[in-house]
């Protein structure tokens, strides 16, 4: 009875948090009280006090996470709707998507070994840039922890949405098909929303670079863990 007691808590306690934090951030536009940011300081707050392990809030609250493939599936209906400009601009934004997964794998074994990280970590932050239906069975895959890799998806996805903006007002993006490739290859889920906030067409374009971008890494891991 404790047990379904609890799982019904982190359920209704995590949904609560979400409604509540897109409730804040709507009257703010506060990026920092968005639900990417707030929901899991929520929940961090409730959750140390109890003593209660990831792995307890994981069991209780894995349908939330299995619903992440229909959603990211659902990216189709823009990619269809957007289907002439990928045509028009398929080469530009295939070598955009290939410089980017490049620079953040390179990076992120770089720093990797930099630390001394073990293996396990290493191949856990090695797909931190592609969206997390994505990343946690390309983790698997490579031998790192599917779980970590969602942090780490996570926290790059709210700081590259955040530097994606500050971005925009440094650097000459004049297009929507720049501006939202900017945030679809850096900030993968995070950077879809807020590119969405920019415009409707960059919203679309990093929801399609997003998708794409992920769709490449999957394909490329054979060859990622045989150079790892």
């Amino acid at each position: 009875m404790k047990l379904e007691w609890m799982s019904l808590f982190w359920l209704g306690l995590t949904l609560a948090a979400y409604v509540f934090s897109r409730w804040v951030y709507g009257r703010t536009d506060r990026y920092l009280l968005s639900p990417l940011i707030l929901v899991p300081f929520v929940l961090l707050a409730v959750a140390i006090p109890l003593h209660t392990a990831y792995a307890e809030y994981s069991r209780d609250t894995h349908w939330l996470m299995l619903i992440l493939g229909p959603v990211t599936v659902a990216f189709a209906v823009p990619i269809w709707q957007q289907r002439r400009m990928l045509m028009r601009h398929g080469p530009a934004l295939l070598l955009g998507m290939v410089a980017g997964s490049a620079a953040s794998i390179g990076t992120s074994y770089g720093l990797a070994r930099a630390l001394s990280l073990d293996t396990s970590l290493t191949l856990s932050l090695v797909p931190r840039s592609i969206t997390t239906p994505f990343a946690m069975p390309l983790a698997q895959d490579l031998g790192g922890v599917p779980e970590l890799t969602a942090v780490f998806v996570m926290v790059t996805g709210v700081f590259g949405a955040l530097l994606g903006g500050l971005l925009l007002k440094w650097l000459p993006l004049r297009s929507s098909l720049a501006r939202g490739a900017l945030f679809g290859v850096g900030a993968h889920g995070a950077g879809v929303s807020r590119a969405r906030e920019v415009g409707g067409e960059e919203g679309s374009v990093a929801g399609l670079v997003m998708v794409l971008t992920g769709l490449l890494n999957l394909f490329a891991a054979p060859l990622l863990a045989s150079l790892i």
